[in-house]
């Protein structure tokens, strides 16, 4: 009887919050990646759904994220030796996303507090897994941090603080630059409200990034015929080489 007063006690005294519920658009759910692709910018908007006043305080906040494939990496340490870098320790990170962009409405730490973080795994590093590093690797996280430092420095990881505008805790919108080298696969968009730094509603969708025309093609060959793929590089490179030197010689006896 103690337990089941004790567990009502614990429900009251829960923070309660409206049912709230995302309606999410996108000015696409498909990017298509051809031999002049440069990138694409992604509209991300919608609205909150809710069926009772809004709740003033704390006020809503909104985060995005976006997150390409999962896939392993293996990080290497490089050491000086004898004059010559040469590789050392390395790390294989269990999966890590090809490409991540969190967009806040507010500071981060404002918008979702640690436990948040760690339950739904919303920060760059947090949606970075790593189970282990071998035996007598030294300072292993640094390994996991190297991979988010240069894929940041390539525009694959952005951490995007107040760049989700929100219009009278309704209507929200942002927008995510997608770099050029872009890997294939599925791209889970999610979108999570919170109030006071804890979630209470969530809403995921997917955008489809494939190669298409000329690069599928090529794509494909290079993995289903290596030996053809090959071999027509090397056909391609003589026949550029041949009409570079045709080219010279033609200047040259006009001259």
């Amino acid at each position: 009887m103690l337990r089941v007063l004790f567990a009502l006690l614990v429900l009251l005294s829960a923070p309660v919050h409206a049912q709230e519920d995302v309606v999410l658009g996108m000015s696409q759910n498909r990017v298509a990646i051809t031999a002049n692709f440069d990138g694409s910018e992604i509209l991300i908007f919608g609205a909150v759904k809710r069926e009772s006043e809004i709740q003033q305080d704390p006020p809503l906040e909104v985060l995005v994220t976006v997150s390409g494939p999962l896939q392993p990496v293996t990080v290497r340490r490089k050491e000086k030796k004898l004059g010559i870098w040469v590789n050392a320790d390395s790390v294989e990170v269990d999966a890590a996303p090809s490409f991540y962009a969190v967009a806040t409405s507010g500071p981060f730490g404002d918008v979702l507090t640690d436990v948040e973080d760690l339950r739904h795994r919303v920060s760059i590093p947090r949606a970075i897994r790593s189970v282990g590093a071998p035996m007598g690797v030294e300072d292993a996280q640094s390994f996991a941090k190297a991979v988010i430092r240069i894929r940041t420095d390539n525009g694959l990881y952005q951490m995007l603080e107040n760049s989700v505008a929100v219009d009278e805790q309704t209507l929200f919108r942002t927008s995510v630059a997608m770099p050029a080298n872009l890997t294939e696969g599925d791209y889970v968009t999610r979108v999570l409200l919170t109030r006071g730094g804890e979630v209470v509603s969530s809403y995921e969708t997917s955008i489809d990034v494939r190669k298409v025309g000329l690069e599928r093609w090529l794509f494909n060959l290079s993995r289903q015929k290596p030996l053809l793929y090959g071999l027509l590089s090397l056909a391609i490179a003589i026949a550029a080489g041949w009409g570079a030197s045709a080219a010279f010689r033609f200047v040259r006896q006009g001259g």
